[in-house]
């Protein structure tokens, strides 16, 4: 938050608000409302991608943004239809879904508060958004008094959510514990090498890629890959990378030029 000056001396603290959305109008109407608040300083940003530029530049001039508004159907792809891919990049076509930005932001800038604006109540995805690190879940057509209560509510840590999701998102949360309970005891059956391929599969990389990332062949990638989805008693990199996340098992973490740092690499 950034002091602003109130005339004849006085100072109000500002909040900085970030939107983003891909729906350029809506984004721009929202932004505009906001900013006729006195105590509010808003931008928008039409991407993931785009979004993660304007908190490293806010950042890299000591201007943070305080809280950012996340179109949950951010991309028009709900979470979780495919690997998880890097949130600076998105997808082929530059696309990251809301979910996946909530996560990456909290791991890249923790302070930051995120409400996630929906077109409709939907427990498990509020639930997904919640566990992703979101403060709120709030209906895109609530009104700007309540919009307001949420954003200065969640920067003294509230978490919101509308009174009829409470008891699904409670639901949702409790089996979503006890699934992660059985996932971890799964992975944990992994040897270490096929736990850092099965890190891979959650970064998003096929077969060839990990081959050159681990320096192994790609038969004896095939092989651990075969592996990770017997012990894990699934049929598809996309169910082990779905159980992975549900265990909180993060992408690999690769170096500047593409390769697991030395630090990471085990032997075969």
């Amino acid at each position: 938050m950034l002091l602003g000056s109130l005339g004849k001396g006085g100072f109000v603290v500002r909040v900085r608000v970030l939107v983003v959305d891909d729906h350029r109008i809506f984004a721009e109407s929202l932004a505009a409302a906001l900013a006729a608040e006195p105590d509010v300083e808003v931008f928008a940003a039409g991407s993931g991608p785009a979004a993660l530029r304007c908190l490293e530049r806010a950042a890299a001039d000591n201007r943070r943004f305080d809280v950012l508004l996340v179109d949950a159907d951010l991309g028009g792809r709900p979470p979780g239809v495919r690997p998880a891919v890097s949130v600076r990049e998105g997808d082929a076509e530059g696309l990251v879904d809301g979910i996946s930005l909530v996560t990456g932001v909290r791991s890249a800038q923790p302070g930051v508060r995120i409400v996630v604006l929906a077109e409709r109540d939907d427990p498990r995805r509020a639930a997904l958004a919640l566990q992703a690190g979101a403060c709120g879940w709030v209906a895109k057509d609530c009104s700007l008094s309540r919009l307001l209560s949420v954003i200065r509510g969640v920067l003294r840590d509230e978490t919101h959510l509308p009174p009829a999701l409470l008891t699904g998102v409670l639901r949702e949360l409790t089996a979503a514990r006890k699934h992660r309970t059985e996932s971890e005891r799964l992975v944990e059956s992994l040897t270490p090498r096929e736990r850092e391929v099965l890190r891979c599969m959650v970064a998003g990389l096929g077969r060839k890629a990990v081959a050159e990332r681990l320096y192994l062949s790609p038969h004896t990638v095939r092989t651990h890959m075969q592996n990770v989805l017997g012990k894990l008693g699934v049929h598809s990199t996309l169910a082990a990378v779905a159980l992975a996340r549900r265990a909180g098992v993060g992408p690999v973490d690769l170096g500047s030029d593409g390769r697991i740092g030395p630090e990471e690499s085990n032997s075969a």
